[in-house]
């Protein structure tokens, strides 16, 4: 665990949270002074507060047993809560707070973080005495989420927490969480007042602008202009200073004054910053904007950028940015980290409120979609991201906003990763981009790879209701984009089934089929009556109507018949009015292509699979000797700091850890002792250099060696061919014919860990033959079934079925030591052959690197 980081608390405010120190003496006796009488008495049982002093002199000692962590908000120390092991897997917990912070969710936050600590160290059970009238606290050690158990004596309360971590505790935890976060941005995002630090009278200033834009927008607040060197502008009082109370702060002075103004906003209780400023970290200037970050962490200020575009709310008619063009209405919300690229969706999109993030030093996608998530006025929310704060947070918080509210995202840098050097098979296939495919999979987030298709995605899911199917009856009156139509379907997924459907007009019927050609001379009437109809089919699941101008009745008359008739459709109704961009009466989106009809609307059916499909449970995860294994990974890491590939034998013993079993293997290092190892294993047997990590690429594999003498050729071959390469060699028994899979997994410090299976064996990087998954794998046999090779799996050609069982078994497996131990950079199981009797790993390759444990799910913290 961190020794010091930030958190939120229930009321939106930032604490800092830190290791008890010695030097904290004398914060802590004021603490106590500060205390009234009857905290102290529920606290320490007795009256007067020399007891509450002493047991601050006993935890601050340099004897002191216990292990504690204290709280400061506003720079003041305000909490501490500890626990002392008493023995036996016990210790006895302890909190005393400040009365001003009873209320604000400080005291369960620090107990979450004392039981995960406590849990980390071999504490199972933490011990408290409350008094009978203590309900707080007692309401606050029954609610935390962990397993309780308490015995009532002479008026006390002796209550017993198990400090093993429960789901309970997790989904506790992450509600308190949205809620903190919600929290702090309610002022910030929905302000009652602003103040526009830096405007000016020039109308070319960026601070100006913001002015201009939040009068012309009809804020409705209290808007403040701070200017030192003027009384009005833009007809509003100039202030010197920024007033007390504001909500929001949107700051637009050069970067070097902005340290000193948000001090000036600590002062006067502002709530949260909006910068505009540039000339931070994007110019190298990392240590300003660290500075800025703790002013305003400690002043408990949420900070939006620095070097952004500022904020937009039009529930709340409030336009804090500098943009030129006013935001029209409505239910997409939208983040941006490039501004560039938020002022073009701004412009395409009609939102619910727009944040763009700049630096993102602060405030970021995990606490939008936090904020989002409960938003009456968003129903889409769509995200530009550069760059991940915390993936894994962004997973679990996507996962849960994306069951009510559709979740787009477009990341940039979809590259392979930077001067990497790629050293095994599965690190060449899993690149960091396909992380970030797989974390959106597992998150039911819609990942898309462009702009505009965000744009065309965003519009379809913010007008119209999800498609309850695949099935899409495509009606117009051009027989040459409606094939493209057709065709475009197919390709994405989608049915184009033939529909038995009596259309009201004569020469429609002629037509009948999928698509339906209605011919260039269907007036709009016919257009829009062809809707109704197919709409009210059982046989159709969404409606592409694709219009080409100018024929029939025009592009406006078309147009309107097209939204009348989806006003009455239950169903998706979506268009291609060939050239046309644009929502049809604020109703219909409609596409200027047929492809980009069909690329939004397949993105919205898979969408509504992973929304329909129900939520998984996490499974129990298969047995393992972490703690063996951590041994076994420390002590490599001991002995070779910087990491490195694992010995054969070093393999062996990690993967046994988590009941991985390899093939039976001998080293040998000469021709003899390779010949009396195959000998000794049985016949035919396979010698496999040591040393090369691609050993079929250099000679470093011979199989169905039959006797010893060809063991010993084989082995003076190798040696001969490889030269220094080879630094040893082993020896297996021949195995008999299966499928051969490789089961594999990366760990990237952000991203976390990603397993992979495919086509093994000589195949694994020609064939291409991969899926992906973020462990803990829920879904291991759907794993198997992606692959194209899947089918040799099942049977092929009458062949035996292979035990799929077992290797999904081995892919959890897998998923476990990944998550378990971040240390392990690459894992190879290349081959694993796969029978109708199990799975055989005759080869594994594993390479260790240092690195920092990834944050807890269970402890809240502000990044």
């Amino acid at each position: 665990m961190s020794d010091e980081y930030d958190v939120l608390l229930r009321d939106g405010g930032i604490a800092h949270v830190r290791r008890l120190r010695p030097t904290d003496r004398g914060a802590l006796h004021e603490l106590v002074d500060r205390s009234s009488e009857r905290s102290a008495y529920l606290r320490f049982f007795t009256a007067g507060r020399g007891t509450a002093h002493a047991y601050i002199d006993a935890i601050t000692s340099e004897g002191y047993e216990g292990r504690a962590r204290v709280a400061c908000l506003h720079g003041r120390l305000v909490a501490v809560a500890e626990y002392v092991p008493s023995g036996e897997g016990r210790a006895d917990l302890g909190v005393l707070l400040d009365d001003a912070v009873h209320g604000h969710g400080l005291g369960t936050l620090l107990l979450e973080h004392v039981a995960v600590d406590a849990a980390e160290h071999g504490v199972r059970e933490l011990v408290a005495d409350v008094l009978a009238e203590n309900r707080p606290m007692i309401r606050v050690l029954r609610d935390l989420g962990l397993n309780v158990t308490q015995r009532f004596e002479d008026g006390t309360l002796h209550i017993s927490v198990a400090a093993e971590p429960t789901p309970r505790l997790l989904a506790a935890i992450e509600a308190r969480d949205h809620e903190a976060g919600r929290a702090s941005l309610a002022r910030v995002l929905a302000p009652r007042s602003v103040a526009v630090i830096g405007a000016s009278r020039d109308e070319h200033g960026i601070g100006h602008k913001v002015l201009r834009n939040l009068i012309d927008g009809g804020f409705c607040g209290p808007i403040h202009p701070v200017n030192p060197n003027a009384t009005e502008i833009a007809g509003l009082a100039c202030h010197a200073t920024v007033p007390h109370g504001v909500d929001l702060a949107v700051v637009a002075v050069p970067a070097r004054q902005v340290p000193q103004v948000a001090r000036d906003c600590a002062d006067a209780g502002v709530a949260g910053l909006v910068v505009l400023s540039s000339g931070f970290a994007e110019t190298g200037r990392r240590e300003a904007e660290s500075e800025l970050l703790a002013l305003c962490r400690t002043a408990g200020m949420r900070l939006i950028g620095p070097n952004c575009l500022g904020v937009i709310n039009t529930g709340a008619w409030l336009n804090a940015s500098f943009l030129p063009h006013r935001p029209v209405r409505g239910r997409v919300a939208l983040l941006s980290q490039s501004g560039a690229v938020g002022a073009a969706l701004l412009d395409r999109l009609e939102v619910s409120s727009f944040v763009s993030v700049g630096n993102k030093a602060d405030v970021s996608g995990n606490d939008l979609l936090e904020y989002w998530e409960e938003d009456d006025d968003t129903s889409v929310i769509a995200l530009y991201l550069e760059s991940f704060g915390n993936p894994r947070k962004f997973a679990r918080i996507a996962r849960r906003v994306g069951k009510s509210k559709p979740v787009l995202m477009v990341k940039s840098g979809r590259g392979q990763a930077g001067g990497r050097a790629v050293r095994s098979h599965t690190a060449a296939a899993a690149t960091p981009d396909v992380a970030v495919d797989a974390l959106a999979r597992a998150a039911g987030v819609i990942r898309l790879d462009s702009v505009s298709e965000l744009i065309d995605t965003a519009t379809l899911l913010a007008a119209q209701p999800l498609p309850a199917g695949r099935r899409v009856a495509i009606v117009g009156n051009s027989g040459g984009p409606q094939a493209m139509a057709a065709d475009a379907c197919e390709r994405h997924g989608l049915l184009v089934p033939e529909l038995p459907v009596r259309l009201p007009d004569a020469r429609a019927a002629a037509a009948l089929g999928n698509p339906v050609d209605l011919t260039a001379d269907a007036t709009a009437a016919e257009i829009g009556a062809a809707v109704e109809a197919l709409a009210a089919s059982p046989d159709a699941d969404a409606i592409l109507v694709v219009y080409t101008p100018p024929f029939g009745d025009g592009v406006e008359a078309t147009r309107q018949a097209i939204a009348d008739a989806a006003k009455r459709a239950a169903k998706t109704v979506l268009a291609c009015v060939v050239g046309y961009d644009g929502l049809i009466d604020g109703r219909v989106p409609s596409y200027a292509f047929p492809e980009q009809a069909v690329v939004a609307l397949s993105r919205a059916v898979r969408y509504a699979e992973w929304r329909r499909r129900p939520i998984e449970p996490v499974p129990v995860p298969p047995p393992a000797d972490e703690k063996g294994a951590r041994q076994i990974v420390r002590a490599e890491l001991e002995a070779r700091p910087d990491g490195g590939w694992l010995s054969p034998a070093g393999a062996a013993r990690l993967l046994a850890c988590y009941g991985v079993t390899l093939v039976e293997s001998i080293d040998v290092d000469g021709a003899e002792s390779a010949a009396a190892a195959a000998t000794s294993l049985g016949l035919p047997s396979v010698l496999k250099a040591t040393g090369p990590v691609h050993k079929s690429e250099v000679g470093g594999i011979r199989l169905d060696l039959r006797t010893p003498d060809d063991v010993r050729r084989a082995y003076h071959d190798m040696a001969a061919r490889l030269g220094a390469q080879m630094t040893g060699a082993i020896v297996q028994r021949m195995q008999p014919a299966g499928v051969e899979i490789i089961v594999g997994g990366v760990n990237y410090p952000r991203f976390g860990p990603l397993v992979m299976i495919g086509m093994g064996g000589v195949m694994a990087d020609l064939l291409a033959d991969h899926a992906f998954r973020v462990p803990p794998v829920i879904d291991a046999t759907t794993m198997i079934d992606e692959l194209r090779c899947a089918p040799l799996l099942h049977g092929y050609r009458g062949s035996p079925p292979a035990d799929v069982p077992a290797l999904a078994d081995q892919i959890a497996r897998i998923g476990r030591l990944l998550e378990d131990l971040p240390q392990v950079a690459e894992l190879d199981l290349n081959p694993v052959i796969v029978t109708s009797a199990g799975t055989a790993t005759v080869d594994a390759r594993i390479r260790l690197a240092p690195c920092d444990q990834p944050p807890s799910p269970l402890l809240r913290r502000l990044r």
